[in-house]
C-alpha cells in the first residue's frame, strides 16, 4: 500500500509491480492515477489523505505500507493537513486493519537545525522551525504506533532530483543560482531513495530512522560549476536568497548516510552529483 503515490511512491510502484506484488496506491492527483494505472497498479484509489473516507475503499490491510505524501500547499495548515493529519489517518486505518508488518515514512532532513557545515547522523539533535515541528510530530505517530506495524521505519531524505525534477540545473540555463555557493547541498537520487525504500522493509522488528543521502558532500559552487561546463553556459551567480517558495536558505551541513549502508547494505548507484545529473542529460 503506497499513500501519497507520486514521483518516489510510482517509482517504488513499479518496482513492487515488476516483482509480482500486488500493489494499491493512494493519490489526490488524477492524471498520477491514470498514470499509475498504466504503469499496472491493480487498485488506484483519488481521495485525501487526511480523511478517512478511503478507509472503507481498500479491503483487508497490507504486508508493506509506504506513506510518501507530498505537501498540499496552503500554508502551514496545509502542511499540518498532509503530512501529521495524514499520518494519524494512515494509523487508524492499520490499527482497524490488524496492523502491517512494515511500515515507512519519507519524511526530510529539513527535520535537522545544524549549520556551520557539520555532519550530521541520525544522533544530531532535531527541531528548528514550525514545519520542521511537523514533520517530526508526523515521524513520532508512526514510530510510536507499535500495533499498526511490527518495522516502522522514518527514512529522512535529502534533497530528491531525477527525471523531470532538476530544480538547480534550470537555474544554472538560465544564469542565476539560488542560495550560497559555500554552502553544501545534499542530494538524494530518485531511484536511490526508492532502492532505499526497500532496503528498509527488512529493518526488523521496532522502530528505526535512516538518513538518506549520496556520498557526494560536494558544495553548491562546485555542483554549479561542474554543470555549467558540462551544458556550456557561464558559471551563474548565486543569489544569496533561498529556493522560491521556501522561507530560508537550507543550512550548511553534510548528511551522513553511514547508518543505512552499514545496517541495511544500501549504496547509491548515484554516488555523487554527477551521476545523477549525467543520467539527467542522458534522457
Amino acid at each position: 500500500m503506497i499513500f501519497g503515490c507520486g514521483y518516489v511512491g510510482a517509482t517504488v510502484a513499479r518496482i513492487a509491480v515488476a516483482r509480482g506484488l500486488q500493489v494499491t496506491a493512494l493519490t489526490r492527483n488524477v492524471a498520477k492515477a491514470e498514470a499509475l494505472r498504466s504503469d499496472g497498479v491493480g487498485e488506484v484509489i483519488v481521495d485525501d489523505l487526511a480523511g478517512d473516507a478511503w478507509h472503507e475503499r481498500i479491503e483487508g490491510g497490507a504486508d508493506y505500507v509506504l506513506n510518501c505524501v507530498s505537501s498540499g500547499g496552503g500554508g502551514i495548515e496545509g502542511y499540518r493537513r498532509s503530512y501529521l493529519e495524514g499520518m494519524q489517518s494512515v494509523v487508524a486505518w492499520l490499527r482497524a486493519r490488524g496492523g502491517a508488518g512494515a511500515a515507512i515514512y519519507t519524511s526530510s532532513t529539513s527535520v535537522y537545525p545544524q549549520d556551520g557545515g557539520v555532519t550530521v547522523d541520525e544522533n544530531a539533535p532535531t527541531g528548528g522551525e514550525e514545519r520542521a515541528q511537523v514533520l517530526l510530530a508526523t515521524e513520532r505517530t508512526l514510530l510510536d504506533a507499535g500495533d499498526a506495524a511490527t518495522t516502522r521505519v522514518v527514512l529522512r531524505l535529502a534533497g530528491i532530483y531525477g527525471p523531470e525534477r532538476h530544480h538547480l540545473l534550470e537555474q544554472v540555463r538560465v544564469g542565476e543560482a539560488a542560495g550560497r555557493a559555500d554552502y553544501h547541498l545534499n542530494l538524494a537520487y530518485r531511484d536511490d531513495i526508492a532502492a532505499a525504500v526497500w532496503a528498509a522493509w527488512g529493518a526488523g522488528a521496532g522502530r528505526h530512522i535512516f538518513n538518506v543521502a549520496d556520498d557526494g558532500a560536494a558544495t553548491k559552487g562546485e555542483i554549479v560549476a561542474w554543470l555549467a561546463a558540462r551544458i556550456g553556459v557561464a558559471v551563474p551567480a548565486f543569489s544569496g536568497a533561498p529556493t522560491g517558495g521556501r522561507r530560508a536558505v537550507t543550512p550548511d551541513r553534510i548528511i551522513a548516510n553511514g547508518k543505512l549502508k552499514a545496517t541495511r547494505g544500501w549504496r547509491p548507484g548515484c554516488p555523487t552529483f554527477r551521476e545523477g545529473y549525467e543520467k539527467i542529460l542522458s534522457l
